[in-house]
């Protein structure tokens, strides 16, 4: 799972403390979110949060308002806060957006990526593969523990093959879709997703790995189509 910003240029006491506060309950919410823990549509009760995290009120909100502007969290008059519904048009419009963030971020990497950016992506997309490898001996029965660590892993590969675009806002950008997505894709890495047609993720990504260090325009076209078949297989899994 990616891990988000740290807060900066704090420098009081009084100030450092609600601060790593607020950080701690927004990525616990998140990883929870992400993950399942805490279903689509559930209400967010500061409550039930405060028994559940052990935080204050005032942290609980900063990270909800945190999610909120993340597309994680929605907020309603008079009913507060609840996780964000699953929905096939938020998977094919983040998909599609997520498309367009990352292109450009590869097609800037492949002009400007030297030999450390092209290391970085053979060296994630080996660890991936030996990730795969290790969920394939489980016989589709990978516990969540080992499904995080390939979805970490799977996320190392395609920040690598657009680590070189030289873009902060753009790797941010690709950063939060990629968590907005990672919601739907966990079902189908835990073998939940019936129905889903088969295919060879592992090929779809050596495919890009290969044209991208050919530096081919290639490389964008493969990545927009295997981003849409994943998309299509969740959105066929939710019908």
């Amino acid at each position: 799972m990616t891990n988000p910003a740290t807060i900066a240029g704090l420098t009081s006491e009084a100030t450092t403390e609600p601060a790593t506060l607020g950080e701690a309950a927004y990525q616990r919410l998140r990883a929870d979110i992400v993950a399942g823990g805490l279903e689509a549509g559930k209400p967010l009760r500061l409550e039930a949060l405060r028994q559940r995290y052990g935080l204050s009120f005032s942290p609980l909100r900063e990270a909800l308002m945190r999610l909120q502007s993340e597309r994680l969290v929605v907020s309603a008059a008079l009913r507060g806060f609840a996780v964000a519904p699953l929905s096939r048009e938020e998977i094919k419009d983040a998909t599609e957006t997520r498309i367009l963030i990352e292109c450009e971020a590869l097609r800037r990497s492949m002009r400007d990526g030297d030999d450390d950016w092209e290391a970085g992506i053979v060296a994630t997309f080996h660890a991936l593969g030996r990730q795969v490898d290790r969920m394939a001996a489980t016989a589709g029965k990978a516990d969540v523990a080992e499904v995080l660590v390939m979805e970490e892993r799977h996320h190392q590969f395609h920040r690598a093959l657009i680590s070189a675009c030289g873009s902060p806002r753009l790797l941010e950008l690709a950063d939060q879709l990629s968590i907005e997505t990672q919601r739907y894709r966990l079902p189908s890495l835990t073998g939940r997703n019936i129905g889903a047609p088969p295919r060879d993720v592992s090929a779809e990504h050596r495919e890009i790995m290969d044209a991208a260090l050919r530096r081919s325009g290639d490389a964008t076209t493969l990545l927009a189509e295997h981003y849409r078949r994943t998309s299509a297989s969740i959105q066929a899994a939710m019908a």
